[in-house]
Protein backbone atom coordinates (compact mmCIF):
# COMPACT_ATOMS: atom_id res chain seq x y z
CA UNK A 1 0.00 0.00 0.00
CA UNK A 2 2.83 2.37 0.84
CA UNK A 3 4.60 1.97 -2.51
CA UNK A 4 1.29 2.12 -4.37
CA UNK A 5 0.57 5.52 -2.82
CA UNK A 6 4.08 6.71 -3.70
CA UNK A 7 3.69 5.59 -7.33
CA UNK A 8 0.28 7.22 -7.67
CA UNK A 9 1.54 10.47 -6.18
CA UNK A 10 4.63 10.39 -8.44
CA UNK A 11 2.54 9.86 -11.58
CA UNK A 12 -0.08 12.50 -10.72
CA UNK A 13 2.44 15.14 -9.66
CA UNK A 14 4.60 14.54 -12.74
CA UNK A 15 1.62 14.98 -15.05
CA UNK A 16 0.54 18.17 -13.27
CA UNK A 17 4.07 19.60 -13.38
CA UNK A 18 4.41 18.83 -17.08
CA UNK A 19 0.97 20.27 -17.83
CA UNK A 20 1.98 23.59 -16.28
CA UNK A 21 5.74 23.71 -16.88
CA UNK A 22 5.73 23.02 -20.65
CA UNK A 23 3.25 25.79 -21.60
CA UNK A 24 4.90 28.15 -19.12
CA UNK A 25 8.31 27.45 -20.66
CA UNK A 26 6.96 28.22 -24.14
CA UNK A 27 5.39 31.43 -22.88
CA UNK A 28 8.71 32.49 -21.33
CA UNK A 29 10.48 31.90 -24.65
CA UNK A 30 7.90 33.97 -26.54
CA UNK A 31 8.15 36.74 -23.95
CA UNK A 32 11.92 36.84 -24.38
CA UNK A 33 11.50 37.04 -28.19
CA UNK A 34 8.91 39.78 -27.89
CA UNK A 35 11.17 41.72 -25.53
CA UNK A 36 14.10 41.51 -27.96
CA UNK A 37 12.03 42.73 -30.95
CA UNK A 38 10.39 45.44 -28.84
CA UNK A 39 13.84 46.82 -28.10
CA UNK A 40 14.64 46.66 -31.80
CA UNK A 41 11.44 48.61 -32.62
CA UNK A 42 12.38 51.31 -30.10
CA UNK A 43 15.83 51.65 -31.72
CA UNK A 44 14.25 51.93 -35.16
CA UNK A 45 11.75 54.48 -33.90
CA UNK A 46 14.61 56.61 -32.57
CA UNK A 47 15.97 57.02 -36.12
CA UNK A 48 12.63 57.66 -37.86
CA UNK A 49 12.29 61.39 -36.89
CA UNK A 50 15.73 62.19 -38.30
CA UNK A 51 14.91 60.43 -41.57
CA UNK A 52 11.74 62.44 -41.99
CA UNK A 53 13.75 65.68 -41.74
CA UNK A 54 17.01 64.97 -43.52
CA UNK A 55 18.82 62.42 -45.60
CA UNK A 56 22.28 63.82 -45.00
CA UNK A 57 24.73 61.02 -44.44
CA UNK A 58 26.76 62.72 -41.71
CA UNK A 59 23.71 63.67 -39.71
CA UNK A 60 22.18 60.24 -40.05
CA UNK A 61 25.40 58.60 -38.91
CA UNK A 62 25.41 60.74 -35.78
CA UNK A 63 21.76 59.78 -35.08
CA UNK A 64 22.52 56.08 -35.53
CA UNK A 65 25.57 56.39 -33.29
CA UNK A 66 23.52 58.17 -30.58
CA UNK A 67 21.05 55.26 -30.62
CA UNK A 68 23.98 53.11 -29.44
CA UNK A 69 23.39 50.36 -31.96
CA UNK A 70 25.33 51.41 -35.04
CA UNK A 71 26.92 47.94 -35.27
CA UNK A 72 23.52 46.28 -35.57
CA UNK A 73 21.54 48.95 -37.42
CA UNK A 74 21.45 49.75 -41.11
CA UNK A 75 19.51 52.42 -43.03
CA UNK A 76 18.48 51.88 -46.63
CA UNK A 77 17.45 55.17 -48.45
CA UNK A 78 16.35 54.77 -52.08
CA UNK A 79 17.38 57.16 -54.89
CA UNK A 80 15.02 59.94 -55.93
CA UNK A 81 14.84 63.58 -57.14
CA UNK A 82 18.42 63.55 -58.35
CA UNK A 83 19.64 61.99 -55.08
CA UNK A 84 21.62 58.78 -55.06
CA UNK A 85 20.67 55.78 -52.96
CA UNK A 86 22.21 55.85 -49.52
CA UNK A 87 23.24 52.82 -47.45
CA UNK A 88 24.30 53.21 -43.82
CA UNK A 89 25.61 50.31 -41.72
CA UNK A 90 25.94 46.65 -42.53
CA UNK A 91 23.16 45.07 -44.53
CA UNK A 92 22.12 41.60 -43.38
CA UNK A 93 18.66 41.26 -44.87
CA UNK A 94 18.17 40.21 -48.47
CA UNK A 95 17.40 42.85 -51.11
CA UNK A 96 14.07 41.26 -51.93
CA UNK A 97 12.99 41.44 -48.28
CA UNK A 98 13.90 45.13 -48.10
CA UNK A 99 12.06 45.76 -51.36
CA UNK A 100 8.99 43.91 -50.09
CA UNK A 101 8.87 46.02 -46.90
CA UNK A 102 9.29 49.23 -48.94
CA UNK A 103 6.48 48.17 -51.24
CA UNK A 104 4.05 46.99 -48.55
CA UNK A 105 4.82 49.82 -46.15
CA UNK A 106 4.72 47.77 -42.94
CA UNK A 107 7.37 46.30 -40.65
CA UNK A 108 8.45 42.69 -40.85
CA UNK A 109 11.07 40.34 -39.50
CA UNK A 110 13.27 37.97 -41.39
CA UNK A 111 15.82 35.40 -40.44
CA UNK A 112 19.48 36.00 -41.12
CA UNK A 113 22.61 34.05 -40.14
CA UNK A 114 23.14 34.38 -36.39
CA UNK A 115 19.71 35.80 -35.58
CA UNK A 116 16.93 37.91 -37.10
CA UNK A 117 16.41 41.42 -38.46
CA UNK A 118 13.61 43.89 -38.00
CA UNK A 119 12.80 45.86 -41.15
CA UNK A 120 10.96 49.11 -40.29
CA UNK A 121 9.69 51.38 -43.16
CA UNK A 122 10.01 55.15 -42.65
CA UNK A 123 8.51 57.85 -44.97
CA UNK A 124 10.95 60.50 -46.16
CA UNK A 125 10.20 64.14 -46.88
CA UNK A 126 10.61 63.42 -50.58
CA UNK A 127 7.83 60.86 -50.46
CA UNK A 128 10.13 57.88 -50.79
CA UNK A 129 10.18 55.00 -48.32
CA UNK A 130 13.38 54.32 -46.42
CA UNK A 131 13.92 51.06 -44.51
CA UNK A 132 15.60 50.88 -41.12
CA UNK A 133 17.16 47.48 -40.50
CA UNK A 134 17.85 46.44 -36.86
CA UNK A 135 19.77 43.23 -36.26
CA UNK A 136 18.55 41.07 -33.35
CA UNK A 137 21.07 38.33 -32.53
CA UNK A 138 19.85 34.94 -31.32
CA UNK A 139 21.45 35.50 -27.90
CA UNK A 140 19.03 38.39 -27.26
CA UNK A 141 16.03 36.33 -28.37
CA UNK A 142 16.92 33.57 -25.89
CA UNK A 143 18.30 35.82 -23.15
CA UNK A 144 17.14 34.47 -19.72
CA UNK A 145 15.15 31.60 -21.23
CA UNK A 146 17.61 28.93 -20.11
CA UNK A 147 17.69 30.28 -16.56
CA UNK A 148 13.91 30.45 -16.42
CA UNK A 149 13.61 26.90 -17.73
CA UNK A 150 16.15 25.70 -15.14
CA UNK A 151 14.14 27.37 -12.37
CA UNK A 152 10.96 25.77 -13.68
CA UNK A 153 12.65 22.38 -13.80
CA UNK A 154 13.94 22.80 -10.25
CA UNK A 155 10.51 23.82 -8.98
CA UNK A 156 8.93 20.87 -10.79
CA UNK A 157 11.45 18.41 -9.37
CA UNK A 158 10.96 19.88 -5.89
CA UNK A 159 7.19 19.48 -6.23
CA UNK A 160 7.57 15.87 -7.36
CA UNK A 161 10.00 15.03 -4.56
CA UNK A 162 7.83 16.82 -2.00
CA UNK A 163 4.69 15.02 -3.12
CA UNK A 164 6.51 11.68 -3.00
CA UNK A 165 7.76 12.43 0.52
CA UNK A 166 4.28 13.44 1.69
CA UNK A 167 2.75 10.35 0.08
CA UNK A 168 5.39 8.19 1.74
CA UNK A 169 4.61 9.68 5.17
CA UNK A 170 0.90 9.21 4.58
CA UNK A 171 1.60 5.66 3.45
CA UNK A 172 3.58 4.99 6.63
CA UNK A 173 0.69 6.42 8.67
CA UNK A 174 -1.64 3.97 6.96
CA UNK A 175 0.67 0.98 6.66
CA UNK A 176 2.04 1.01 10.22
CA UNK A 177 -1.37 0.45 11.90
CA UNK A 178 -2.16 -2.23 9.33
CA UNK A 179 1.19 -3.92 10.01
CA UNK A 180 0.53 -3.80 13.75
CA UNK A 181 -2.87 -5.34 13.14
CA UNK A 182 -1.23 -8.18 11.20
CA UNK A 183 1.39 -8.69 13.92
CA UNK A 184 -1.32 -8.74 16.58
CA UNK A 185 -3.26 -11.34 14.62
CA UNK A 186 -0.13 -13.50 14.31
CA UNK A 187 0.60 -13.20 18.04
CA UNK A 188 -2.97 -14.07 18.91
CA UNK A 189 -2.79 -17.05 16.57
CA UNK A 190 0.41 -18.20 18.33
CA UNK A 191 -1.40 -18.21 21.67
CA UNK A 192 -0.21 -14.86 23.04
CA UNK A 193 -3.59 -13.83 24.38
CA UNK A 194 -2.26 -10.57 25.80
CA UNK A 195 -1.62 -9.22 22.27
CA UNK A 196 -3.50 -6.00 21.56
CA UNK A 197 -3.37 -3.44 18.74
CA UNK A 198 -3.07 0.35 19.31
CA UNK A 199 -6.25 2.06 18.14
CA UNK A 200 -4.62 4.65 15.87
CA UNK A 201 -4.31 5.59 12.22
CA UNK A 202 -7.13 6.25 9.72
CA UNK A 203 -10.69 5.77 10.89
CA UNK A 204 -11.10 2.47 9.05
CA UNK A 205 -7.96 1.00 10.63
CA UNK A 206 -8.99 2.35 14.04
CA UNK A 207 -12.32 0.54 13.70
CA UNK A 208 -10.46 -2.61 12.66
CA UNK A 209 -8.17 -2.30 15.71
CA UNK A 210 -11.17 -1.82 18.00
CA UNK A 211 -12.84 -4.90 16.52
CA UNK A 212 -9.63 -6.93 16.88
CA UNK A 213 -9.13 -5.92 20.51
CA UNK A 214 -12.76 -6.70 21.27
CA UNK A 215 -12.36 -10.11 19.66
CA UNK A 216 -9.16 -10.78 21.63
CA UNK A 217 -10.89 -9.78 24.87
CA UNK A 218 -13.72 -12.13 24.04
CA UNK A 219 -11.27 -14.97 23.37
CA UNK A 220 -9.53 -14.31 26.69
CA UNK A 221 -12.90 -14.26 28.46
CA UNK A 222 -13.93 -17.54 26.85
CA UNK A 223 -10.67 -19.21 27.84
CA UNK A 224 -10.99 -17.77 31.35
CA UNK A 225 -14.46 -19.30 31.54
CA UNK A 226 -12.97 -22.59 30.39
CA UNK A 227 -10.37 -22.34 33.13
CA UNK A 228 -13.06 -21.62 35.71
CA UNK A 229 -14.96 -24.62 34.44
CA UNK A 230 -11.89 -26.87 34.74
CA UNK A 231 -11.21 -25.64 38.26
CA UNK A 232 -14.86 -26.08 39.18
CA UNK A 233 -14.76 -29.57 37.69
CA UNK A 234 -11.78 -30.50 39.84
CA UNK A 235 -13.57 -29.05 42.86
CA UNK A 236 -16.85 -30.80 42.23
CA UNK A 237 -15.47 -34.18 41.24
CA UNK A 238 -12.35 -34.81 43.30
CA UNK A 239 -13.80 -33.67 46.63
CA UNK A 240 -16.83 -36.03 46.62
CA UNK A 241 -14.58 -38.82 45.36
CA UNK A 242 -12.24 -38.31 48.30
CA UNK A 243 -15.17 -38.52 50.71
CA UNK A 244 -16.49 -41.57 48.92
CA UNK A 245 -13.12 -43.32 49.03
CA UNK A 246 -12.77 -42.62 52.75
CA UNK A 247 -16.27 -43.93 53.39
CA UNK A 248 -15.53 -47.17 51.56
CA UNK A 249 -12.88 -47.89 54.18
CA UNK A 250 -15.68 -48.49 56.68
CA UNK A 251 -17.39 -51.15 54.57
CA UNK A 252 -15.39 -53.92 56.16
CA UNK A 253 -14.07 -56.99 54.38
CA UNK A 254 -15.64 -59.03 51.67
CA UNK A 255 -15.81 -59.31 47.89
CA UNK A 256 -18.46 -56.59 47.53
CA UNK A 257 -16.56 -54.13 49.71
CA UNK A 258 -13.30 -54.83 47.87
CA UNK A 259 -14.98 -54.40 44.51
CA UNK A 260 -16.49 -51.09 45.69
CA UNK A 261 -13.11 -49.79 46.83
CA UNK A 262 -11.49 -50.90 43.59
CA UNK A 263 -14.21 -49.20 41.54
CA UNK A 264 -13.85 -45.98 43.53
CA UNK A 265 -10.06 -45.98 43.07
CA UNK A 266 -10.45 -46.63 39.34
CA UNK A 267 -12.99 -43.81 39.08
CA UNK A 268 -10.68 -41.47 40.97
CA UNK A 269 -7.78 -42.27 38.63
CA UNK A 270 -9.94 -41.66 35.58
CA UNK A 271 -11.18 -38.35 36.96
CA UNK A 272 -7.59 -37.29 37.73
CA UNK A 273 -6.58 -38.14 34.17
CA UNK A 274 -9.47 -36.17 32.68
CA UNK A 275 -8.79 -33.11 34.84
CA UNK A 276 -5.05 -33.18 34.14
CA UNK A 277 -5.67 -33.44 30.40
CA UNK A 278 -8.09 -30.53 30.49
CA UNK A 279 -5.64 -28.35 32.42
CA UNK A 280 -2.63 -29.20 30.23
CA UNK A 281 -4.57 -28.58 27.00
CA UNK A 282 -5.70 -25.16 28.20
CA UNK A 283 -3.70 -22.24 26.70
CA UNK A 284 -2.27 -19.72 29.10
CA UNK A 285 -4.58 -16.76 29.43
CA UNK A 286 -3.72 -13.16 30.09
CA UNK A 287 -3.22 -11.89 33.60
CA UNK A 288 -6.27 -10.83 35.54
CA UNK A 289 -7.14 -7.19 35.21
CA UNK A 290 -7.58 -4.64 37.97
CA UNK A 291 -10.32 -5.59 40.43
CA UNK A 292 -10.22 -9.30 39.58
CA UNK A 293 -9.77 -11.87 42.35
CA UNK A 294 -11.58 -13.05 45.47
CA UNK A 295 -11.61 -12.88 49.26
CA UNK A 296 -9.21 -15.60 50.43
CA UNK A 297 -10.59 -15.57 53.99
CA UNK A 298 -14.12 -16.16 52.77
CA UNK A 299 -13.05 -19.06 50.54
CA UNK A 300 -11.06 -20.62 53.41
CA UNK A 301 -14.05 -20.42 55.75
CA UNK A 302 -16.36 -21.91 53.14
CA UNK A 303 -14.11 -24.87 52.31
CA UNK A 304 -13.32 -25.56 55.95
CA UNK A 305 -17.06 -25.67 56.67
CA UNK A 306 -17.30 -28.47 54.11
CA UNK A 307 -14.28 -30.47 55.28
CA UNK A 308 -15.17 -30.10 58.98
CA UNK A 309 -18.04 -32.54 58.57
CA UNK A 310 -15.71 -35.23 57.31
CA UNK A 311 -13.17 -34.33 59.99
CA UNK A 312 -15.85 -34.95 62.63
CA UNK A 313 -16.55 -38.39 61.21
CA UNK A 314 -12.85 -39.32 61.39
CA UNK A 315 -12.18 -37.69 64.74
CA UNK A 316 -9.76 -35.10 63.40
CA UNK A 317 -9.04 -31.84 65.23
CA UNK A 318 -8.79 -28.79 63.03
CA UNK A 319 -8.30 -25.05 63.27
CA UNK A 320 -8.43 -21.93 61.08
CA UNK A 321 -6.39 -18.79 61.74
CA UNK A 322 -6.25 -15.42 59.97
CA UNK A 323 -9.59 -15.84 58.17
CA UNK A 324 -11.56 -13.52 60.41
CA UNK A 325 -11.17 -10.44 58.14
CA UNK A 326 -11.24 -9.93 54.33
CA UNK A 327 -8.04 -10.76 52.45
CA UNK A 328 -8.19 -9.84 48.74
CA UNK A 329 -5.96 -11.79 46.35
CA UNK A 330 -5.62 -11.66 42.52
CA UNK A 331 -6.85 -15.24 42.10
CA UNK A 332 -10.18 -16.55 40.86
CA UNK A 333 -12.45 -17.92 43.58
CA UNK A 334 -12.80 -21.30 41.88
CA UNK A 335 -9.00 -21.66 41.54
CA UNK A 336 -8.38 -21.02 45.23
CA UNK A 337 -11.19 -23.38 46.23
CA UNK A 338 -9.75 -26.10 43.96
CA UNK A 339 -6.26 -25.64 45.47
CA UNK A 340 -7.56 -25.84 49.07
CA UNK A 341 -9.66 -28.92 48.27
CA UNK A 342 -6.62 -30.55 46.66
CA UNK A 343 -4.42 -29.97 49.73
CA UNK A 344 -7.09 -30.90 52.29
CA UNK A 345 -7.95 -33.97 50.24
CA UNK A 346 -4.30 -35.01 50.42
CA UNK A 347 -4.44 -34.62 54.23
CA UNK A 348 -7.42 -36.96 54.46
CA UNK A 349 -5.98 -39.34 51.88
CA UNK A 350 -2.40 -39.68 53.16
CA UNK A 351 -2.71 -39.31 56.94
CA UNK A 352 -4.31 -41.69 59.45
CA UNK A 353 -7.74 -41.00 60.92
CA UNK A 354 -7.63 -38.68 63.91
CA UNK A 355 -4.71 -36.66 62.54
CA UNK A 356 -5.13 -32.95 63.22
CA UNK A 357 -4.75 -30.33 60.52
CA UNK A 358 -4.87 -26.53 60.25
CA UNK A 359 -5.22 -23.73 57.71
CA UNK A 360 -3.54 -20.35 58.36
CA UNK A 361 -3.89 -17.17 56.33
CA UNK A 362 -1.16 -14.50 56.68
CA UNK A 363 -1.65 -11.10 55.05
CA UNK A 364 1.67 -9.32 54.37
CA UNK A 365 2.24 -6.01 52.57
CA UNK A 366 2.98 -7.49 49.16
CA UNK A 367 1.81 -11.09 49.48
CA UNK A 368 -0.73 -13.41 51.08
CA UNK A 369 0.47 -16.73 52.49
CA UNK A 370 -1.86 -19.70 52.94
CA UNK A 371 -0.48 -22.54 55.09
CA UNK A 372 -2.03 -26.00 55.14
CA UNK A 373 -0.38 -28.15 57.84
CA UNK A 374 -1.08 -31.46 59.49
CA UNK A 375 0.18 -33.64 62.29
CA UNK A 376 0.75 -36.67 60.11
CA UNK A 377 3.91 -38.61 59.33
CA UNK A 378 5.18 -35.87 56.97
CA UNK A 379 6.74 -36.13 53.52
CA UNK A 380 10.20 -37.75 53.48
CA UNK A 381 11.26 -36.14 50.21
CA UNK A 382 9.60 -32.75 49.57
CA UNK A 383 11.55 -32.22 46.32
CA UNK A 384 10.23 -35.47 44.89
CA UNK A 385 6.72 -34.48 45.90
CA UNK A 386 7.11 -31.14 44.09
CA UNK A 387 8.47 -32.99 41.06
CA UNK A 388 5.28 -35.06 41.01
CA UNK A 389 3.42 -31.78 41.23
CA UNK A 390 5.10 -30.76 37.97
CA UNK A 391 3.70 -33.72 36.10
CA UNK A 392 6.01 -36.67 36.86
CA UNK A 393 3.68 -38.75 39.01
CA UNK A 394 5.11 -41.86 40.67
CA UNK A 395 4.63 -44.11 43.68
CA UNK A 396 0.87 -44.26 43.13
CA UNK A 397 0.50 -40.49 43.45
CA UNK A 398 -0.68 -38.46 40.47
CA UNK A 399 0.70 -35.16 41.77
CA UNK A 400 -2.42 -33.41 40.48
CA UNK A 401 -3.14 -31.66 43.77
CA UNK A 402 0.29 -30.02 43.99
CA UNK A 403 0.10 -29.18 40.29
CA UNK A 404 -3.14 -27.26 40.86
CA UNK A 405 -1.60 -25.42 43.82
CA UNK A 406 1.62 -24.65 41.93
CA UNK A 407 -0.24 -23.19 38.95
CA UNK A 408 -2.29 -21.02 41.27
CA UNK A 409 0.76 -19.56 43.02
CA UNK A 410 2.90 -19.11 39.89
CA UNK A 411 0.08 -17.28 38.09
CA UNK A 412 0.61 -14.41 40.57
CA UNK A 413 4.42 -14.55 40.61
CA UNK A 414 4.50 -16.59 43.82
CA UNK A 415 5.57 -20.16 44.59
CA UNK A 416 4.82 -23.26 46.64
CA UNK A 417 7.07 -24.84 49.28
CA UNK A 418 6.78 -28.01 51.33
CA UNK A 419 8.28 -28.26 54.78
CA UNK A 420 7.70 -29.41 58.34
CA UNK A 421 4.79 -27.96 60.25
CA UNK A 422 4.58 -26.93 63.89
CA UNK A 423 2.10 -29.81 64.31
CA UNK A 424 4.86 -32.27 63.49
CA UNK A 425 3.76 -33.26 60.00
CA UNK A 426 3.72 -31.62 56.60
CA UNK A 427 3.26 -27.94 55.86
CA UNK A 428 2.42 -26.71 52.36
CA UNK A 429 2.96 -22.98 52.00
CA UNK A 430 1.24 -21.13 49.15
CA UNK A 431 2.85 -17.74 48.48
CA UNK A 432 0.40 -15.53 46.52
CA UNK A 433 2.13 -12.38 45.30
CA UNK A 434 -0.11 -9.29 45.25
CA UNK A 435 1.98 -7.08 42.90
CA UNK A 436 3.23 -9.74 40.47
CA UNK A 437 6.87 -9.64 41.67
CA UNK A 438 8.78 -12.77 42.59
CA UNK A 439 8.88 -13.50 46.35
CA UNK A 440 12.04 -12.36 48.13
CA UNK A 441 13.99 -13.97 50.91
CA UNK A 442 13.15 -11.04 53.18
CA UNK A 443 9.47 -11.89 52.78
CA UNK A 444 10.07 -15.47 53.93
CA UNK A 445 11.99 -14.26 57.00
CA UNK A 446 9.21 -11.82 57.81
CA UNK A 447 6.71 -14.68 57.59
CA UNK A 448 8.77 -16.79 60.02
CA UNK A 449 9.00 -13.90 62.51
CA UNK A 450 5.25 -13.40 62.35
CA UNK A 451 4.60 -17.09 62.91
CA UNK A 452 6.88 -17.19 65.96
CA UNK A 453 5.19 -14.15 67.48
CA UNK A 454 1.62 -15.16 66.66
CA UNK A 455 -0.50 -17.11 69.16
CA UNK A 456 -1.76 -20.47 68.00
CA UNK A 457 -5.53 -20.70 67.52
CA UNK A 458 -7.35 -23.40 69.47
CA UNK A 459 -8.15 -26.66 67.70
CA UNK A 460 -11.79 -27.47 67.08
CA UNK A 461 -13.58 -30.76 67.04
CA UNK A 462 -16.85 -30.41 65.17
Amino acid sequence: MRWALVKVSLAVTTMVVLAFAVPLGLVIREMARDRAFSNAEREAAAVAPALSITTDRDQLERVVASAGSDAGMAVHIPAGDGQRALELGRQRAADQDIAAVRKLGRASTTGVPGGSTLLQPVALSTGEIAVVEVYVPESEVTNGVGTAWAVLAGVGIALVVGSVAVADRLGVRMVLPARRLVEGAHELGEGKLGARVPEEGPSELRLAAVAFNSMADQVVQLLANERELAADLSHRLRTPLTVLRLNTASLGEGPAAEQTRTAVEQLEREVDTIIRTAREAKPQTAAAGPGAGCDAAEVVRERMAFWSALAEDEGRKWRVAGADRPVRIPVARADLAAALDALLGNVFRHTPEGTAFAVDVHNAEDAVIVLVSDAGPGIPDPEAAMARGRGSGSDGSTGLGLDIVRRLAESTGGDVRIGSSVLGGTEVRIWIQLDGRAPSGGGHRQLRRRRRGRPTAAFKRS
